[in-house]
């Protein structure tokens, strides 16, 4: 089953870039760049769900094909 999860990437200020999310609480992952940043948090979301799952833990976690998000640029 595929799931669709909101990761949060931000660079700090050593330079490397840090991805968090607030729908996988711990999700928490670190790379040089944004995509390996985002490659190690799918990793790691990974390991939590099963661990979470393990635990019978009711957490619903959207399915890849339930959400869309888009981004719109306005100039203001």
């Amino acid at each position: 089953m595929e799931v669709a999860i909101q990761v949060q990437v931000e660079q700090l200020p050593e330079g490397v870039f840090l991805a968090t999310s607030e729908e996988v609480p711990g999700l928490v992952a670190q790379g040089r760049t944004i995509a390996e940043a985002l490659e190690i948090a799918g990793d790691v979301a990974k390991k939590l769900i099963e661990a979470r799952r393990g635990r019978d833990d009711n957490h619903n976690f959207p399915g890849a094909s339930e959400r869309r998000n888009y981004t719109i640029v306005v100039a203001a």
